[in-house]
């Protein structure tokens, strides 16, 4: 089937736009094809697939059903408008539903997902602020069910509620965004220049060097901007680069050379003997 599924999009003005976007979809779907369901899945949510629990997911409906529902029952309740009412009562219940399942695969979560000491009682607290959120919601649906009205005491803990949905959705975050739970570590990058556009690029300050005379060096690097003007065979500002010779010494510990590299840029390295061990 591969053979006969052949994409192109022609059109070399929209070259990084609307034709790119479309190729590229195209290429992800006929990349779907002949894959098993497990694969085409994890294709299509790679996120959902590498997670060990599903709360992280799942959290976000209770918080947005909720939030809505308090927004909405206030506008009703001061504009006496029982049609808001009545949508704010359907998003109660959907977001007592979801919380529901929120609630238990957080349970499930921490007592599955590694974690230290330092974590454990944010945890729990965390778990417990889930679990009265579900009580509260649950009580104010079936208040709501019962007698559809609801008055200042009804709103106030409806307002608590969201409170403690913005208390457990800091705890959850400082678990995560602090302390990694869940989280698989990135690999760390082992080139030691940055790059940041096509031009702008940085050293590390401390490049160590071992020489054939065993001697090591540290090199002090300072980068001059490249003028627009300059070609790499020309030095810039028409002034003449002198080139130290190759560990020409400036004192008796010191060696410089200067020189421009193959874009256009001019580097001069200060190396200085390693600190004595």
């Amino acid at each position: 089937m591969n053979n006969f599924l052949t994409f192109q999009i022609h059109g070399g003005a929209d070259h990084g736009g609307v034709a790119e976007m479309i190729a590229g979809l195209l290429a992800f779907i006929e990349g779907l094809v002949g894959k098993s369901g497990a694969e085409i899945f994890a294709a299509l949510l790679p996120g959902i697939a590498g997670m060990d629990n599903i709360h992280p997911l799942l959290v976000h409906f209770p918080i947005a059903f909720f939030s809505t529902f308090f927004l909405l029952d206030l506008v009703g309740k001061l504009a006496n408008n029982s049609n808001i009412r009545g949508v704010a009562s359907w998003l109660l219940y959907l977001g007592t539903v979801s919380a529901l399942f929120t609630v238990g695969a957080g349970v499930l979560a921490a007592s599955s997902v590694p974690h230290g000491g330092n974590v454990h009682e944010i945890m729990e607290r965390h778990e417990h602020i889930g679990l009265f959120i579900l009580g509260l919601a649950t009580l104010l649906s079936v208040w709501r069910i019962r007698t559809f009205a609801g008055g200042a005491v009804f709103l106030m803990l409806s307002a608590l509620l969201v409170v403690l949905l913005v208390l457990g959705a800091d705890l959850g975050g400082l678990m995560v965004y602090k302390y990694g739970v869940a989280v698989e570590a990135a690999p760390v990058p082992t080139d030691d220049h940055v790059h940041s556009g096509s031009d702008a690029h940085s050293h590390d300050a401390n490049h160590s060097h071992s020489h054939e005379d065993g001697q090591g060096h540290a090199d002090i690097v300072v980068v001059e901007p490249k003028p627009s003007d300059v070609s790499t065979q020309e030095p810039p500002h028409g002034d003449e680069i002198k080139q130290a010779p190759e560990h020409g010494a400036t004192n008796s510990n010191e060696h410089a050379h200067t020189h421009i590299h193959a874009d256009g840029k001019v580097h001069t390295h200060i190396q200085k003997p390693a600190a004595a061990k």
